[in-house]
């Protein structure tokens, strides 16, 4: 598709003296029963004085034929293109064919080194239901970055190092006394956690902040490579590392690298140096702050009045040795839009300090998740835990496939794969920066823009090539101009699509245009295949071989197009369901 639009936009540029870079801002994609894509005339209309229905009728009468746009029609105010449908579908299903499990990528002219930031979670913490967001969003970045070209670094970023591990270290010494370190598991130190939190808001109340200064104290001997701290620290690390990898192999999703924040410990000493050096250090009530009043931006606070370094100080450094082992022209913070002036922040410190690359530097932000219309957080005690709900997803499907297929072979590893898949789907159909709500019935239905109504999609169009396969396959090649029906020319229409939806996404760091596609595809499958039930000279299982021979193909196309968009999105594709 990406060739005809092309073809249009040299087409309409020669007809109205207009460059290549005007038209394709303004063309768009036209409803299937008016042609493949239209040109808005309102902008020349207003420009020449004349009404947009007559510029329209000017355009189409000068514009030429290519290879495949074969007419130009005017239609109001609009432009209207049509292609030669038999080339679309034939070089359509011959792409498919050729690229297989590949079709969809499109290579980026601008590919490099992406680095990617994502799900990071807090170590000494469960993965609660509000990680999936980043985990997902940035598990699906990745892919869609590697399928145009680039070259990925993901990087689960682990919240390891703080303040946080002060009020952890006070926990362990004030509650911890007689308990097993070895035996202690993820949920016990994130109670820990709590209790301390509670204990030193509490005491807050009274006006004293002894546990605060305390939990301050315990951070400072962390950081200072005191062995007691150090040695409790190591093995609350180790312990959320092994719990966090079990989460991630349900999921799917892998990481490049696995850095936490005090991998960067040994880099801060020369970033602070260069702060320093270049004078934008400057003390403010104790502490070492960069200004950034000119941008009206909040001080970047670097060195805390007792010498802790602070979040920011812990991101600067790890961006400067990002870019200098990756060399990378890209990176991408999956991290929730409540951390925007945080990146504003850390990207103005790096650009006072003369990088250019901190340019690159891109905060991908996306709204919260609701479960009853309301937030979880860790740090209160009123975490969901993202296992209980992957959990609750399958069961809640297992139920559903055996009531409507009881015989299902493997059952169990069908009912995980759509389970987790409908919980992940539901999260990246929407555009990412909306706050979205979950509700688990309606997520697991198999009707609705649902993710087991997609996969269903899917392992329906497995079931029919099966049975074509079990009947014996058309002897015939495939002609795909015989694909003429306009219910036809859509689905081929929207597999050619796929590549240029995979292409926006990533030039809006966006999955949900993947899943949005993805759910246009199999609506238009549904609907061919309902038509076909009703009509029997539509039915893809057509009984003269040439035809059934083109049909089968087409829903192979369909079939591989579900399949490699699911596998952008990182859901998988059963082919029974």
């Amino acid at each position: 598709m990406k060739q005809a639009r092309e073809e249009a936009v040299r087409l309409l540029s020669a007809a109205t003296g207009l460059g290549l870079a005007q038209i394709r801002a303004q063309l768009v994609e036209a409803p299937v029963e008016r042609g493949e894509f239209a040109f808005p005339c309102f902008p020349l209309a207003k420009e020449r004085k004349l009404a947009p229905a007559a510029i329209a009728a000017e355009i189409a009468a000068a514009v030429g034929q290519g290879q495949l746009v074969t007419e130009a029609r005017a239609e109001g105010p609009y432009v209207n293109l049509r292609v030669d449908r038999a080339a679309l579908a034939r070089r359509t299903l011959a792409a498919v064919v050729q690229q297989g499990t590949h079709y969809g990528e499109l290579e980026d002219e601008a590919a490099g080194t992406v680095v990617i930031d994502y799900s990071s979670p807090n170590v000494a913490k469960p993965l609660a239901f509000h990680h999936l967001r980043s985990t997902m969003i940035g598990n699906s970045l990745v892919r869609i970055y590697r399928a145009g070209g680039w070259q990925v670094e993901g990087i689960n970023h682990l919240g390891d190092w703080g303040t946080s591990f002060g009020k952890l270290l006070l926990a362990w010494e004030l509650y911890g006394a007689g308990r097993d370190l070895a035996a202690l598991d993820l949920e016990g130190l994130n109670a820990l956690y709590v209790q301390v939190s509670a204990a030193i808001k509490e005491q807050a109340k009274t006006g004293s902040t002894d546990l605060e200064a305390r939990s301050r104290a315990w951070f400072k001997r962390l950081e200072d490579g005191d062995g007691e701290a150090r040695r409790l620290w190591t093995r609350f690390v180790e312990l959320s590392q092994a719990e966090f990898d079990k989460v991630y192999g349900l999921l799917g999703v892998t990481f490049e690298h696995t850095w936490g924040e005090s991998f960067y410990e040994d880099k801060m000493p020369a970033l602070i140096e260069a702060l320093r050096a270049q004078g934008l250090l400057v003390v403010s009530e104790g502490a070492d702050v960069v200004m950034l009043e000119e941008a009206g931006l909040p001080p970047c606070l670097i060195r805390k009045q007792d010498g802790a370094s602070l979040y920011a100080t812990r991101d600067l450094a790890a961006a400067l040795y990002r870019h200098e082992r990756f060399g990378s022209s890209r990176t991408l913070y999956v991290i929730d839009r409540g951390q925007a002036v945080h990146v504003q922040q850390f990207r103005l410190v790096l650009a006072k300090l003369g990088h250019a690359w901190a340019q690159g530097l891109t905060h991908v932000p996306f709204g919260v998740v609701r479960m009853g219309g309301k937030k979880t957080a860790t740090r209160t005690g009123s975490v969901v835990l993202l296992t209980d709900v992957l959990d609750a997803a399958i069961a809640k499907v297992r139920e559903l496939m055996r009531a409507k297929n009881p015989d299902l072979p493997d059952m169990e590893c069908v009912a995980r794969e759509v389970g987790i898949g409908a919980v992940v789907f539901n999260d990246l159909r929407n555009f990412r920066e909306n706050d979205i709500d979950f509700d688990l019935e309606a997520i697991t239905a198999f009707e609705g823009k649902t993710g087991p109504y997609v996969m269903y999609s899917h392992a329906r169009a497995c079931s029919i090539l099966t049975r074509a396969k079990a009947e014996g396959l058309p002897p015939t090649p495939p002609d795909p101009a015989l694909l003429s029906h306009d219910l036809e020319h859509a689905l081929v229409r929207l597999v050619a699509q796929l590549p240029l939806r995979v292409e926006a996404a990533r030039a809006g760091n966006d999955p949900s245009l993947v899943a949005k596609h993805l759910l246009d595809l199999c609506e238009a499958f549904h609907a061919y295949h309902t038509v076909g039930g009703r009509d029997r000279s539509l039915r893809v299982l057509a009984e003269e071989a040439p035809l059934r021979a083109a049909r089968l193909a087409l829903t192979d196309a369909v079939r591989q197009a579900m399949a490699n968009a699911l596998g952008l999105l990182g859901i998988a594709a059963p082919a029974q369901m």
